[in-house]
């Protein structure tokens, strides 16, 4: 099946553009697989006992990967994710003579977004990957050795403490994921939905700019929401987008509550590394910062704030317990909506508030 990306140009740039890694020769770098291991495996039992939340997958992995493994990984969940809408548009991908042109394009801008990312990410749990092709590479917890290396020194963190409170975080995720079991289907199904609906009709990009242009006219940001997906989408994609939001908020928001509750008494500076992360996703400025917005980056930035902020006003409205709703089936998911709203959602629960 034609692809619309050259894959192979998006890794070559995405390489490029993540640089020399100048912590990868550090000799504390020896330590970062073995801690990994370890602080994973407790990571798992923390989340399990804080949550209630158990991998039905067995236990986690932990793979320590330097930035053009993590730039694999992801191009390979690109591919996966990106499925629908290639069988979508089929011939129109490599037919004319410009599509080659266009192909390579498409792959260096994937390229420079992932390039760019890698050098950022410290940790990540890859649902996605491949389905049922490099079993192997499946169902990882991926640090990116030298970005944690490069944090540490730059603010004297304690390198395992630090470690072990990453840990928590992307096996909260996992745990959402493989402990929930009809989670990560619903997601991928989201997705397909999404992007199987794509319309490549011009007249969809021009209502699109006109409605941009409106949008700025009334003062509004129209990247705000979605960077540009949310710009191109149509009002049913919009539901998809806005389903897909709202469940992200609330992972996001409880990976970054678990990991503080679960470490209690085992990670006394999770405060102090709190407040300096939530300090380095708001530093960029200039042109990476309107490629963030463009690209949707930012409007994803908002979601920890957002799932922390709903899961807290729930929690104080009805009790740790009213969460667990969340989980019971894919129509309890909290919308955006309801996200920024979460009396919408109690009210939705049939909750009881105050008991």
């Amino acid at each position: 099946m034609a692809s619309a990306i050259d894959w192979d140009v998006a890794r070559r740039v995405a390489n490029r553009v993540g640089g020399r890694e100048p912590f990868s020769e550090s000799y504390h770098s020896a330590s970062l697989a073995s801690d990994f291991d370890e602080f994973t495996a407790i990571a798992e039992e923390l989340v399990a006992q804080t949550t209630g939340l158990r991998s039905l997958a067995g236990p986690a992995r932990a793979r320590v990967a330097d930035r053009s493994m993590w730039v694999d990984a992801n191009v390979a969940s690109f591919q996966r994710l990106m499925r629908p809408l290639f069988e979508k548009l089929g011939p129109k991908t490599s037919s004319g003579a410009l599509a080659p042109v266009t192909r390579r394009v498409s792959g260096a801008e994937l390229g420079l977004m992932l390039g760019w990312m890698s050098t950022r990410v410290l940790g990540q749990y890859d649902l996605l990957v491949i389905e049922d092709e490099r079993p192997e590479d499946q169902d990882i917890v991926y640090y990116v050795g030298s970005n944690v290396l490069a944090i540490e020194k730059r603010y004297a963190f304690a390198p395992r403490e630090f470690r072990l409170w990453l840990a928590l975080h992307e096996v909260t995720h996992r745990a959402q994921f493989t402990g929930v079991p009809w989670l990560r289907g619903y997601f991928l199904g989201l997705v397909d939905d999404l992007l199987g609906s794509v319309d490549p009709d011009p007249q969809r990009l021009l209502a699109a700019i006109n409605d941009v242009l409106e949008k700025k006219r009334r003062g509004q940001d129209p990247l705000a929401d979605g960077g540009m997906m949310g710009i191109l989408a149509t009002p049913e994609q919009r539901v998809a987008l806005d389903k897909i939001s709202g469940m992200m908020s609330l992972l996001e928001g409880h990976g970054d509550i678990t990991m503080d509750r679960a470490g209690i008494g085992l990670v006394p500076s999770a405060d102090r590394f709190g407040r300096v992360l939530r300090q380095r996703r708001q530093q960029s400025r200039g042109i990476v910062r309107f490629l963030q917005r463009l690209a949707g980056i930012e409007a994803k930035l908002q979601q920890y704030a957002q799932g922390e902020a709903f899961i807290t006003e729930v929690e104080r409205a009805g009790g740790p317990e009213v969460l667990q709703h969340a989980w019971h089936s894919p129509d309890n998911l909290p919308t955006i909506h309801e996200i920024r709203t979460p009396s919408l959602w109690l009210e939705r629960m049939q909750v009881p508030v105050g008991v």
